[in-house]
């Protein structure tokens, strides 16, 4: 270790931006949000919608960006991106090599990913590691959770594994524990929300946003009656794109009120807008059942509910679910999303000798 600690570059990929953060240990450095000019985005993008060829530009623009701050790429100790869409693997910090080139699928059709493909390269030309921390497709399920009513059809994991897990870690070094030694509920509230069930270091249960679970959010429906909405598949008045859109970007609070903004929401709501008040009661009363069905996949009260995410910013919401869970145990919030700091912090845990890197490998993760 030098002697003014480590430094490591956070790499977060949007659809229309990057953000990154230089990290001192955990001081910041820096942080910006690159964003990117849309017609050289669409340039840049096939038809087939890979975003992988954004790669280059990306990577020339962060790179800008450090030597705009006066930060040599030499100084870094290592690197960290966001990653998504791999095969499910466990928890924890891996080393991206070319086994993660090869597993990255093709076209590439989440931003995430390029985190992790940009870490590997700013890495390997430094010298120095290319981590990715907590992917989205992390699986610690058991096999009861991964269950279905439905021979050969499994509940599969996708969630918010990055901010839940670094919210869980932030709330257990707060009280001189381990996360491994907590017994945790943590409810991430953005665009996305999944409520994920702790245990001894390990999310046995979790519900999956992008797969149509959980309580509806801002641009996604959540759980839904099975039946109906296999006749809606069948009435030849929707596409498969369109229903699958309503799971993934075009419904909740955007098809009730065309907005996604809980901020707007709740200004209607203060109008007397009662569409509004509908669909914000409506997702307060799925978000704390969400949270009381994590209670028995625990197997018992939790020590704490954590809030985290962008919507835990909202009084209101934060209010209302203490009303209706706060008898399992202290809700505490901890708002908005840092994840370029859990990305630094997944690294630091393996260059401070506190956790091993997991190599990844081809197709299974560790």
């Amino acid at each position: 270790m030098g002697e003014g600690g480590f430094r490591v570059l956070a790499i977060d990929p949007g659809s229309t931006s990057t953000k990154i953060g230089v990290y001192q240990d955990e001081h910041c450095l820096l942080e910006r949000n690159i964003r990117h000019d849309e017609a050289q985005l669409r340039a840049l993008t096939p038809e087939n919608g890979d975003m992988l060829p954004q790669k280059g530009m990306r990577k020339a623009l962060i790179l800008e960006a450090l030597r705009e701050a006066g930060i040599s790429p030499a100084t870094l100790h290592a690197v960290a991106g966001r990653a998504s869409r791999l095969p499910p693997m466990p928890s924890g910090t891996y080393l991206a090599n070319d086994d993660m080139l090869a597993d990255t699928p093709s076209p590439l059709l989440h931003p995430a990913q390029l985190g992790a493909v940009l870490a590997l390269e700013i890495g390997g030309e430094q010298g120095i590691p290319g981590f990715f921390v907590d992917p989205t497709v992390v699986d610690e399920m058991s096999e009861e959770a991964h269950f279905t009513g439905i021979a050969g059809l499994r509940r599969t994991c996708i969630f918010h594994a990055l901010n839940q897990k670094a919210v869980a870690r932030r709330y257990a070094a707060g009280r001189g524990k381990r996360y491994e030694d907590c017994r945790l509920i943590v409810a991430h509230l953005g665009g996305g929300i999944s409520v994920g069930a702790h245990r001894c270091g390990r999310v046995v249960d979790v519900t999956s946003p992008s797969n149509g679970e959980g309580p509806a959010c801002p641009t996604r429906s959540g759980d839904v009656p099975a039946v109906p909405l296999i006749r809606m598949c069948f009435d030849g008045k929707h596409t498969e794109r369109e229903l699958i859109g309503l799971f993934s970007g075009s419904g909740g609070m955007l098809a009730h009120l065309g907005t996604s903004d809980l901020r707007e929401c709740e200004r209607r709501m203060d109008e007397g807008d009662r569409a509004a008040a509908r669909f914000f009661c409506g997702m307060a009363h799925q978000i704390a059942k969400a949270i009381g069905a994590m209670a028995a996949a625990l197997g018992g009260p939790p020590e704490a509910v954590l809030l985290t995410g962008g919507m835990a910013r909202s009084e209101r919401l934060v209010n209302r679910l203490q009303e209706q869970v706060g008898f399992l145990a202290p809700v505490l919030c901890y708002p908005g999303e840092d994840e370029l700091l859990a990305l630094a912090q997944g690294a630091l845990r393996v260059l401070r000798g506190e956790e091993r890197a997991i190599p990844y490998q081809s197709g299974k993760g560790e």
